[in-house]
């Protein structure tokens, strides 16, 4: 390991240097803990010094990520000191709601909330005090920190049993709900109101107008002047009602001007009214761009917009440019039966990257057209001979220089699907009842004619005629109800019909698409249809053959010896295949294979098809 000479300078320029590359500014933490945490790290890398691991982070970036993870520790649990949360709950909150309006929002702020359990037990006791609506009105909840993979841990809302033993089983049940995989979820109700986000306590400006601070064991990892600088700027977060709840190990002492105790024992904090409070707020103001308010702004854009990612009702994955899973939604960790530990790993180790087609070329393809790729209707065997289908939609999402990733949308189109396999039973059906109703509705006029005949013979019968005539009546409104019925379905069936048409146009399009150049002429043998492939292999656009006679073409292939086939096929027989030596447009010699089949009307056959292919050696 590094001897002691030169090691304050070499050390500073390995953080300036994980400060400009990455963000983290550690410059603030006290030496002593931060130093054994690197050569921690160091002794695992067999980096003989700091300069050694500066040049590996340079040679190896992926190596932040297994710094920041031994740097970062994530020490929490719910209800932690269940005393103190315990004097929270009976002497804090009501403290707080008493001095707020019956409508006025109550905003909480939890620093290095790591994954999430302490800002969840704040909401938990808020919920608690103010019942399930007024929770929901009223409460915010902001939970902050310098890790990113701690936070999406946190925004996840998932433990495991063990993690929720402190919860009493009351708040268990009432406030987290059972997963298949034996973890617990936090219900949406809490979930929502509680906001997570990205902030550095020493580079990022206050979140403002707090009513409650949590900042439980983080200062110690700080120096004295930096726990100094966070202290005030805690100051100006919080409201002049509001309350600073510190950890076991922390105190206020050197801030003793801002701050005065309320409880030492549970280590609860009030702030001081300062006359130069106003001066200080702008010098915190400077210190930081952008308004002091703008970060809270921004959680609150994040986790709507993470939100509506997590709801949404179309599974959805995001795949980094190195091709590991960065996101998943709700939707899309059920299809795939995706856990948090598959979130970092490789896209190409998971099931998601073949099933139900596999995506490789796909991403590849829409990052070099830089352009969406749909897939309609890929078919996904679940059992039982039972099968669901997807659109499936892969986006590359478009950065400054380039794409930042892929977003992949798997869209059920089950429904849709079955339906318009069903349109051809129900199109029969109608059919039938139409066929019937006309049947009934002839019985019916020669029913009404017999009858008109008997009752000009037996008058007799009159009083029994009139009976049966209201029965007629009666069959006469249903036979009307079932024709509106048929007219429904039939409205319906036409608009399946525009679907199917639709479907058509999507077929003709995927016909452009095919590997193999298609030719189509009509019954004078001019060129009708010339596809991509066809330009591809012999050098001429489809603008430039669109209606001159395919016999007189010049291209790499001897084309009057296709007369005879293609006479075959406009007498409306398949004809032969032909096979014979060509040259691409790029001089490259063949043997291509030109199948014809005739282009048919029911009337009449109209033309030929000729399919033309490179005959692999």
């Amino acid at each position: 390991m590094t001897s002691t000479v030169g090691v304050d300078q070499d050390f500073e320029a390995l953080l300036d240097y994980i400060k400009r590359q990455r963000g983290f500014d550690f410059t603030g933490y006290k030496r002593p803990s931060l130093t054994r945490r690197f050569e921690k790290r160091m002794q695992v890398v067999e980096a003989e010094s700091y300069r050694d691991y500066l040049d590996l982070l340079e040679a190896q970036p992926q190596e932040f990520a297994d710094l920041f993870d031994t740097v970062l520790i994530n020490v929490t649990s719910f209800f932690r000191d269940r005393e103190t949360w315990e004097y929270v709950a009976e002497e804090i909150l009501p403290q707080v709601v008493g001095s707020k309006g019956s409508s006025d929002p109550i905003r909480v702020w939890s620093t290095g909330c790591a994954t999430g359990e302490e800002a969840y037990t704040a909401a938990i006791v808020l919920a608690e005090a103010l019942g399930g609506q007024a929770f929901a009105d009223r409460v915010k909840i902001y939970g902050t920190d310098v890790d990113g993979e701690a936070l999406t841990s946190a925004r996840h809302a998932s433990f495991p049993p063990d993690q929720l033993e402190p919860v009493p089983e009351a708040l268990r049940e009432k406030y987290f709900e059972p997963e298949e995989n034996g973890r617990r979820l936090v219900r949406s109700e809490l979930r929502r109101n509680v906001i997570f986000g990205r902030h550095d306590l020493v580079q990022d400006p206050p979140i403002s107008r707090i009513d409650l601070l949590i900042c439980r064991n983080t200062l110690i990892y700080f120096s004295p002047r930096t726990q100094e600088t966070i202290l005030e700027n805690f100051h100006f977060s919080l409201n002049e009602s509001g309350f600073l709840l510190l950890g076991r190990s922390e105190a206020v002492s050197r801030q003793a001007s801002l701050f005065e105790p309320v409880d030492l024992k549970r280590r609860v904090f009030a702030p001081v009214a300062r006359v130069d409070d106003f001066r200080k707020r702008l010098l915190t103001l400077v210190r930081a761009p952008g308004e002091a308010e703008e970060v809270g702004a921004a959680l609150v854009a994040e986790q709507l917009r993470e939100t509506a990612f997590e709801l949404s009702p179309v599974a959805q994955l995001i795949i980094r440019n190195d091709r590991t899973l960065a996101f998943a939604n709700a939707q899309g960790r059920k299809l795939f039966s995706l856990g948090n530990g598959d979130i970092g790993r490789r896209f190409d180790e998971l099931d998601a990257s073949s099933t139900p087609l596999k995506l490789r070329s796909l991403i590849e393809s829409a990052h070099a057209d830089r352009r969406p790729v749909l897939v309609d209707e890929v078919a996904w065997p679940i059992g039982n001979g039972e099968r669901r289908y997807y659109d499936v939609e892969v986006i590359p999402m478009l950065g400054v220089a380039d794409a930042a990733g892929t977003s992949i949308a798997f869209t059920d189109i089950t429904r849709y699907k079955n339906m318009q396999q069903s349109a051809e039973a129900v199109q029969d059906e109608l059919a039938s009842a139409y066929t019937q109703a006309q049947s009934q509705a002839e019985d019916l006029e020669t029913t009404n004619e017999e009858l008109q005949s008997t009752n000009e013979e037996l008058e007799t019968t009159n009083e029994e005629l009139q009976s049966t005539n209201e029965e007629l009546q009666t069959m006469n409104e249903e036979l009307q109800a079932m024709n509106e019925e048929l007219q429904a379905m039939n409205d319906e069936l036409n608009r399946r019909t525009i679907e199917l048409d639709r479907a058509n146009e999507l077929m003709d399009s995927v016909l452009g698409h095919v590997r193999a150049a298609v030719v189509v002429v009509d019954a004078d043998l001019a060129v009708e249809a010339w596809n991509e492939r066809a330009e591809d292999m012999w050098g001429l656009a489809a603008n430039k053959v669109h209606g001159k006679k395919l016999l007189e073409l010049e291209i790499g292939f001897p084309v009057v010896e296709l007369e005879p086939l293609l006479r075959q096929c406009l007498d409306g027989e398949a004809g032969e295949e032909v096979v014979a030596p060509a040259v691409t447009r790029l001089g490259k010699p063949i043997q291509c294979r030109v199948t014809c089949t005739p282009l048919e009307t029911p009337a009449q056959t109209r033309g030929a098809i000729l399919v033309m292919e490179e005959l692999q050696t």
